[in-house]
């Protein structure tokens, strides 16, 4: 299966950067959730939609997701390397959830945040399949 998506993308934080915030995590098994997200769930996405799909949150560290710019959820699935925010240019985060929806493809949850993106998370051991929900 050819990936559209590096790891670097899914680590990658300019509010880290700005902050001087290492957000590289030594955890394997952060790092094999995040592989796992990439094959399970972003890449079927990617290929189920055609079209690109940006990152604009993946993994973050315990003290990038406790800043207050980030206000990022305690138990929040960023944190384990099993989400990550994503945007789909000309498509809405409500239309980028229907089309997850009907593809079939797993996932633990979707978030409309704000309009402005969908929160997908996918775990392997589990997937609650939550309805979806909107925040903001």
């Amino acid at each position: 299966m050819k990936l559209n998506f590096t790891m670097s993308e899914l680590l990658h934080s300019d509010e880290a950067n700005r902050h001087k915030i290492n957000n590289i995590p030594n955890d394997k098994q952060v790092l094999d959730n995040l592989l796992v997200l990439i094959t399970e769930c972003l890449q079927p996405i990617r290929n189920y939609i055609g079209k690109p799909v940006k990152i604009t949150s993946g993994y973050r560290c315990k003290t990038l997701n406790d800043l207050p710019t980030i206000r990022g959820a305690k138990n929040s699935q960023h944190l384990t390397g099993q989400a990550a925010d994503i945007v789909i240019a000309g498509m809405t985060p409500k239309q980028v959830i229907e089309k997850i929806i009907a593809s079939g493809i797993e996932y633990d949850q979707l978030i409309n945040e704000y309009n402005l993106w969908t929160h997908v998370s996918y775990s392997k051991e589990h997937n609650r399949k939550q309805p979806p929900f909107k925040i903001g």
